[in-house]
């Protein structure tokens, strides 16, 4: 029996004792040394909020287009005998110089017989007022004579015919002048299609060229651009005025500017983009509106384009880099921890952001990425220039 109860007991004794030893164990460890050190500041990158006027710039992007751009076409029939060296694409076309010469014997020949008409004609008048001044004088006794008696139709008809014959060698001395093909402005040659020795009619295709004296730029433009131009749908500019429009381009691997004015807005709003569409014009863009390195803003380039807009006063500037999601800028405030803070944008561009509301002169607002921001948490400044 004895031995049967310490069979039983010896197990718990072995447990106790090894929950006593736990408990002298843990009571008799050292404390672990506490840290004191709070959490490390995240660094990041500020600029300084600055107040003034702003001038608001909107940036867009558009193709170079000629305002003149037609297909040359034939206004008489003939065989090509000449052309000008600057019938080839890319020539130069000069206001009055010929492109190209048919051959012009049949229309040198209409011209001989219309003034030939005309002599007749001529004539013609000169008989029937002759016979009028007789019958005249022959009825003069007459106290009501017709005017068939008097010659007075033979006359009319006789002058018509005159006139008649004087359109006729109007129209054969035009015909003969079209046989020399020019155009009236300074241009260049795209495309050909004909060549000396073709035979063509009236309405051929000859050449597509394009005017070089004033080329548009077509800009697309959002609500919000509009608003930062300041200007009406439909707006057309006065002679001579319009918005400053600074155009450039990479160009030959250099980077081209050009400056041009904007002209006028579309009266409506595209149905399909939303957007509306301006337009800007360089005069004499292969002459002296060239760039300073002498390149031409060439019909077909696609240009970036800087339209100065309406002045701001009393606004506040930041970086472009310091607006985020629309209208949130984190500021740091006087204790180094982050603010997140929607503010009111008056205009935004990818340089510089003017603000309405939302900020005050002199805060700083953070222009660097910052991980998973949380409002309050500490924030290390440096600053640096931006652009």
């Amino acid at each position: 029996m004895a031995s049967r109860i310490l069979k039983i007991l010896a197990p718990i004794a072995v447990l106790m004792g090894s929950v006593g030893v736990y408990a002298l164990l843990q009571a008799s460890r050292p404390e672990p040394e506490k840290n004191e050190e709070s959490a490390r500041p995240t660094t990041v990158y500020v600029a300084e909020v600055v107040e003034g006027s702003s001038a608001l710039e909107v940036q867009t992007q558009g193709e170079v287009r000629s305002r003149n751009q037609i297909d040359l076409v034939a206004e008489v029939g003939g065989r090509i005998v000449a052309a000008s060296p600057e019938f080839v694409q890319g020539g130069t076309i000069v206001p009055g110089a010929a492109l190209l010469r048919m051959e012009d014997t049949d229309y040198r020949l209409a011209v001989r017989e219309a003034r030939a008409r005309v002599a007749e004609a001529e004539l013609a008048v000169q008989q029937a007022l002759a016979d009028q001044d007789v019958a005249r004088k022959q009825l003069r006794n007459d106290p009501n004579p017709s005017d068939l008696a008097l010659k007075k139709p033979q006359v009319a008809q006789a002058r018509a015919m005159l006139e008649a014959a004087k359109a006729g060698l109007e129209q054969a001395e035009l015909d003969l002048d079209r046989t020399s093909v020019s155009l009236p402005f300074h241009g260049r040659v795209a495309e050909t299609y004909v060549q000396v020795g073709q035979y063509i009619v009236a309405g051929t295709p000859l050449a597509e060229v394009f005017g070089t004296d004033l080329v548009e730029v077509r800009l697309p433009l959002t609500d919000a651009q509009l608003a930062a131009l300041g200007l009406p749908i439909g707006y057309t500019a006065p002679e001579g005025g319009g918005l400053d429009v600074a155009f450039s381009a990479q160009v030959a691997g250099q980077r081209h500017q050009w400056q041009g004015r904007l002209v006028r807005l579309d009266a409506s709003v595209d149905p399909d983009t939303r957007l509306l569409y301006a337009i800007a014009e360089v005069a004499d863009p292969y002459g002296s509106a060239a760039s300073s390195n002498g390149m031409p803003l060439a019909v077909g380039l696609f240009v970036d384009a800087r339209i100065h807009g309406r002045d701001l006063q009393n606004a506040m500037k930041i970086p472009g880099s310091a607006l985020r999601a629309g209208n949130i800028v984190y500021v740091v405030n006087a204790e180094g921890l982050l603010e997140i803070r929607p503010v009111d944008v008056a205009h935004a561009s990818p340089d510089t952001v003017v603000v309405s509301g939302g900020l005050k002169p002199g805060e700083q607002v953070v222009t660097s990425a910052i991980r998973n921001p949380i409002q309050g948490m500490a924030l290390a400044t440096v600053s640096r220039k931006e652009g």
